[in-house]
């Protein structure tokens, strides 16, 4: 081991250390599972998957896109059951989550009668408890206002201020950083530093996650096993270093044995007579060190590199933006602005939430933006948060087809491979696929697309981080004019900005 690694090692095992004697400290463990397993159809997901929860514990779970962190979630609730193995939940447990996004059938209820859904019981002068809940999340919303109108990271805060309002033993969080600006992220990780009660959180957000985290629970998408650990993620990450060198160092040290005892089996059994029952012991020897060779654990998958080409054929001014319109103190403020995009012309939009970058995106990408002209051949890739471009009844394939203009099945193939769709994902509805499988059918949907002008509104939403720098390198390189909406400044940092609209300046 270097030193270097030595050193890593001490340290990771010194700070687990220490919170592991934080967490014995908690109480009973109120969550269990033993040996649980779990599948959809042929799809392993989990496999005899051990690991518990203390009260008082503020636990990460991570894992790749689709890995299967929101089936956890569903057994730990009771919406699923374990095919074997056991959950156990501690005896009266309440529990209350915060999904990733609000379901389709409720947009249209009112503040009301969202939160009044929170409850399998009527709640007599709920107003007061919606109150507290909405101003631990900062947020005024008229109790007559329809869910549908309010922006993503709006909505972001109010999923959330649905499972505080039922006051739960545990809470359940997933990925609720996603839509938010930089002060929401910032108000909802000083909640969770401060939360006196049990936490788990799905979130793909490293730093928001390690300024509270105990422990981390990683969902191995190749494995199906959970490891359970303390401290932080990138604990986590320095601990797998280690143990992959270690192993691999050993794998090394075999494969040179068994080589040479490979070659000394060949020799004696050259020479005939006793010398054979010599390399039969030799060769039944490479086998037991071949047994004892450790599988080396495998990282998470990353996308392929990939490019988004332009559309061919436009030239000139693809966008002139004159005026657009934004919601200031509950009231629509008009705005007067001068920006004109052409090709290779990257436009940055800023705004905090509920103040209408995605209200104008949506019209910008519609083409029913009152102050907006759209060259009339330019194709316009659109990346939308909600996913709602999306024909969730459709399957991977039939969407990826009607993206993808003249390209041969080869192609549609071979790029989805890229975002890591392959095999059974490419025949499966869209509305069954993960967010973060959602968000990646929707960058290898723009690949095909070929668009002439590229609107994304929060593109780092529900993705994997390894995922992150191949997407941000995609939008650098991207030759076609593109309009971002991100609140995300380490990926912005990471795209060439020619030009910012931030929507709070008059």
């Amino acid at each position: 081991m270097s030193m270097g690694n030595f050193y890593v090692l001490l340290n990771y095992a010194s700070r687990a250390a220490g919170v592991y004697v934080y967490m014995a400290q908690k109480g009973e463990v109120i969550i269990r599972f033993d040996e649980v397993s779990f599948a959809y159809g042929n799809k392993r997901i989990l496999d005899a998957v051990d690991f518990s929860v203390r009260q008082g514990a503020k636990i990460t779970l991570m894992g790749q896109n689709g890995a299967g962190k929101s089936t956890i979630f569903n057994i730990i609730m009771g919406v699923l059951e374990p095919e074997s193995g056991a959950a156990h939940r501690a005896k009266n447990l309440a529990i209350a989550t915060a999904r990733q996004t609000i379901p389709r059938d409720q947009l249209r209820l009112t503040v009301r009668e969202f939160f009044e859904k929170c409850f399998a019981y009527k709640v007599y002068d709920i107003d007061p408890k919606i109150n507290k809940a909405l101003e631990i999340v900062n947020l005024s919303a008229p109790r007559d206002r329809v869910i549908k109108s309010f922006s993503g990271g709006q909505q972001a805060r109010l999923l959330l201020a649905s499972a505080l309002i039922q006051e739960p033993d545990l809470l359940l969080l997933d990925e609720p950083t996603n839509n938010l600006d930089k002060a929401g992220i910032l108000r909802l990780r000083q909640f969770l530093i401060n939360y006196k009660k049990t936490c788990i959180v799905i979130s793909h957000d490293a730093d928001f996650l390690n300024a509270f985290t105990h422990g981390v629970l990683y969902l191995d998408a190749f494995t199906n096993k959970v490891e359970q650990s303390v401290g932080d993620y990138f604990d986590l990450v320095a601990e797998i270093s280690v143990r992959i060198e270690r192993e691999n160092r050993k794998n090394a040290q075999l494969a040179k044995k068994i080589q040479e005892n490979k070659e000394k089996a060949n020799y004696f059994a050259r020479k005939g007579g006793k010398m054979r029952l010599v390399a039969k012991k030799m060769k039944k020897k490479v086998e037991t060190m071949e047994e004892e060779k450790v599988d080396v654990r495998k990282e998470d998958k990353t996308i392929r590199s990939f490019v988004i080409p332009p559309q061919d054929g436009v030239g000139g001014e693809i966008l002139r933006l004159n005026s657009f319109s934004i919601m200031k103190k509950d009231k629509i403020a008009p705005r007067k602005v001068n920006i004109s995009l052409r090709k290779n012309d990257h436009l940055l939009i800023l705004g905090p939430n509920g103040i209408g970058k995605s209200t104008l995106l949506e019209a910008l990408a519609s083409g029913r933006a009152k102050g907006a002209k759209i060259a009339p051949d330019a194709r316009v890739g659109y990346y939308r948060q909600d996913f709602s471009t999306l024909n969730f009844d459709n399957s991977v394939y039939e969407s990826l087809c009607s993206a993808a203009g003249e390209y041969s099945e080869q192609t549609i193939r071979s790029v989805s491979a890229g975002f890591l769709i392959t095999g059974d994902l490419m025949n499966k509805k869209i509305g069954a696929l993960s967010e973060g499988q959602k968000g990646l059918l929707c960058f290898a949907r723009l690949v095909l697309q070929k668009p002439g002008l590229l609107i994304l509104d929060e593109p780092t939403n529900h993705i994997n981080f390894r995922h992150l720098p191949v997407i941000a390198s995609a939008l650098n390189e991207y030759k076609g004019a593109m309009i971002l909406v991100s609140h995300v400044p380490e990926f912005v940092s990471q795209i060439r900005i020619d030009q910012t609209l931030d929507l709070e300046q008059e």
